[in-house]
């Protein structure tokens, strides 16, 4: 999975081993949709595996999926 779409001045995305991307200074995320979700904190975890129930944030579901 490519990195998330974000907006912000100076933005840094890292891919977390097996888990989310983390995403420091984003202004906008957009999910795969286009919805823009603005962030509430200075850094957020951005699900990767695609399974959360909170899109586009990371709810921690990565760590029920064997293998991932």
């Amino acid at each position: 999975m490519s990195a998330p779409d974000v907006s912000g001045d100076r933005v840094e995305v890292r891919a977390c081993p097996r888990g989310p991307w983390l995403v420091r200074g984003a202004t906008v995320v957009r999910d795969a949709a286009g919805v823009e979700h603005v962030p509430t904190r200075p850094v957020v975890a951005v699900c990767r595996c695609r399974k959360t129930s909170r899109g586009p944030w990371c709810d921690g579901t990565h760590k029920s999926i064997p293998g991932y």
